[in-house]
């Protein structure tokens, strides 16, 4: 079986991955204030090469330092780039630390580049039958492939690649083969890179003129023979140039390196090491990979099914458990039921029957007032036992509600995930078990079960460490006596939901789809003939080529017709407030009464979602649909309003009953 070598642009990955989470770099702190965002998306990129490529030798290679071969040729060779920022410069260290913590041969060589360790190790390797895959940020490193060398360069961030082959060069390219990129670069130069070519040679001309004559020196073989142009005189008089340009963009492959491929072999991560680096970055996450550090949880499979019998006897003696209801997804109030777990002491008991939560005794536990109920997200799990004729009473302790108290700023609706913010790598996030997105799936039972008894453990788990980081931060009082029973008013709020009349919304939906249709008619008019109103790139076209209005802003696609856009050109023509009506109609429409009409329940109510552990500030949202969001400016938003009516009414108004409680209100 054919060996392959993996070889990585480490100086080109880790600008990538730094510049791919930009927006973020702030975001990723550990606790002593290094920045480590290009860590992060370091270890994402090789997590995922080394899983889709399952290389026998990986090497990474990196710059030694500024000053190269290169340079001495070539003063202003790199010159433009502007100084590494601070914020990248301090996580260098860390990154080759996460190399070498997963096995991983790093190397750099004086007076060379991290390019031409990389052009040296492919040819060496290829020489002794290997395929080679180089992952770079830099296209440059195409020059490189062959039949048995292909490059992997970033697209976005550092985890979407493009693969190049001879035939994906060829076609990139023009039909211009690997070595012919060297010369290709120069005649067309390297803004990158900071070197001329030659003057008005861009990459179009340059690919005809190397399909024409095949290579840089043919070029300059038949220079003469070309007809009287400017580009034959630029051609003529910077040939010196040329052939310099030619030299800087030529990768070294046969660079004075002091490893050999017997130094990249790869033989896996060293997972202490990793776990040390891990402790140290604050990546709980990646802590919650290693398998040395998972909890592994004693589960008996003969107690898949609730044996009735055996809880009966433990429910009477418990005055405490913790329980965990499973649902297909976010909306609990429609989410189809996965299973259940409870634990009393340390047994733990399974089902993915949640029917067995509705007959006795364990009904009748978990609507005891005097037993002290452990759970994840009390809203979330009043609602769901709600739709199962359950009524929960005498929650204790809330994971979701409590973590999110101790730390605003971050928090998960996964067990999985916050259970590891928190230092308990037990529980696999759900993503793993279920999957994401459309692929998200109940999972057989081998699998469901022992992952909600997982996360019945977490819960008892964490309950005494956050408690007493919450008595710590004397907030005992702000959750025992304002958010855990707010909770409880918000989770019949959402259950006794709000009743909508779909004929008020049907009428009004029938008359903006009229009002629609005649200022469509109207746009189609003023712009002489009919588009897509819908295409900015249309809408673009329309209004600043063939209508002639001032170009204000433009995109990577085209015109801006951004609403700050067209604002500023209402006073150029009629048809400018024609676009911003029917705009706002439209969201009306889609966003806001089409919207509500879908999640009118059997009821007649909308049961909208109260968040309350979302924002830093404590302000509660809502959500599916956003009831807090609709729209009073126009008068059609105010009518929308109308649709919603009281279940009881006094006259024409809501009737709001406040009853002052143990509550604290």
């Amino acid at each position: 079986m054919t060996e392959k070598l993996l070889l990585i642009d480490g100086n080109s990955v880790t600008f990538r991955a730094f510049y791919g989470l930009i927006n973020a770099v702030e975001r990723f702190k550990n606790t002593e204030g290094l920045h480590t965002s290009a860590i992060y998306g370091f270890k994402l990129m090789l997590d995922k090469i080394l899983a889709d490529e399952q290389p026998d030798r990986v090497l990474v290679a990196f710059d030694a330092g500024k000053k190269t071969f290169r340079t001495k040729k070539f003063a202003d060779y790199k010159g433009q780039r502007s100084k590494t920022p601070s914020e990248l410069t301090e996580q260098f260290p860390y990154v080759r630390e996460l190399v070498a913590a997963h096995g991983i041969k790093t190397y750099a060589l004086p007076n060379y580049e991290a390019d031409d360790i990389l052009g040296t190790m492919a040819k060496e390797a290829e020489a002794q039958g290997m395929e080679v895959v180089i992952v770079t940020g830099d296209r440059d490193l195409v020059q490189l492939v062959t039949d048995k060398v292909t490059v992997l360069a970033t697209v976005k961030g550092v985890t979407e690649i493009e693969r190049y082959t001879p035939a994906e060069v060829a076609a990139k390219y023009g039909g211009l083969n690997p070595k012919q990129i060297i010369d290709m670069k120069a005649l067309t130069g390297d803004s990158s890179d900071n070197y001329p070519g030659v003057t008005k040679i861009g990459e179009k001309t340059a690919i005809n003129l190397l399909t024409e004559y095949g290579s840089l020196e043919g070029i300059y073989a038949k220079v003469d023979e070309m007809k009287k142009s400017k580009r034959k005189e630029n051609l003529i008089n910077e040939k010196d140039i040329a052939f310099m340009c030619q030299d800087l963009a030529r990768i070294r492959q046969d660079a004075p390196l002091e490893i050999t491929l017997a130094d990249t072999v790869y033989a896996g991560p060293d997972e202490v090491a990793l776990r040390e680096l891990y402790q140290k970055l604050d990546f709980k996450s990646f802590l919650g990979q290693l398998k040395a550090n998972t909890v592994e949880v004693e589960f008996d499979k003969s107690l898949a099914i609730i044996d009735l019998a055996t809880l009966t006897e433990a429910l009477p003696q418990a005055k405490e458990v913790n329980f965990y209801l499973e649902m297909a997804d976010d909306n609990y109030h429609t989410a189809d039921f996965w299973g259940f777990a409870i634990q009393i002491d340390q047994q733990v008991y399974v089902s993915d029957d949640v029917l067995k939560i509705t007959e006795a005794p364990l009904k009748d536990y978990l609507e005891n007032q005097q037993v002290a109920v452990n759970v994840f997200d009390l809203k979330r799990t009043l609602v769901g036992l709600n739709r199962l004729g359950v009524k929960l009473s005498g929650v204790n302790f809330d994971l979701l509600l409590v973590s999110y108290l101790l730390d605003t700023s971050e928090n998960s609706n996964d067990l999985g995930k916050l259970a590891m913010l928190h230092d308990f790598y037990g529980v696999k996030s759900d993503e793993e078990v279920y999957g994401k997105g459309a692929k998200r799936a109940c999972p057989e039972k081998d699998l469901l079960l022992p992952h909600l008894a997982t996360k019945v453990q977490a819960i008892g788990q964490l309950k005494s460490q956050l408690l007493n980081k919450l008595k710590a931060n004397e907030q005992e009082i702000l959750y025992e006596e304002i958010e855990r029973p707010l909770a409880y008013v918000l989770g019949q709020m959402e259950i006794a939901g709000i009743k909508a009349d779909p004929f008020c919304l049907k009428n009004m939906q029938t008359e903006l789809a009229s009002r629609l249709a005649a200022i469509e008619a109207d746009i189609y008019q003023a712009a002489g003939e009919e588009f897509n109103l819908n295409s900015p790139k249309q809408l673009g076209i329309i209004l600043f080529e063939k209508m002639g209005l001032p170009v204000i802003k433009k995109t990577k696609t085209g015109y801006s017709t951004a609403v700050d856009v067209l604002e500023k050109l209402q006073d150029q023509a009629p048809i400018i407030a024609d676009i911003l009506e029917y705009r706002q109609l439209a969201k009306l429409q889609s966003t806001y009464i089409e919207g509500l009409l879908k999640v009118i329940s059997a009821d007649g109510k909308i049961h909208t979602r109260y968040t309350q552990t979302l924002t830093a500030t404590g302000r509660l949202s809502s959500v599916e649909p956003n009831l807090q969001n609709i729209p009073a400016r126009l008068e059609e938003g105010r009518r929308i309003r109308q649709a919603f009516v009281p279940s009881h009414k006094v006259g024409r108004f809501f009737l709001l009953i406040i009853l002052k409680s143990n509550f604290g209100f």
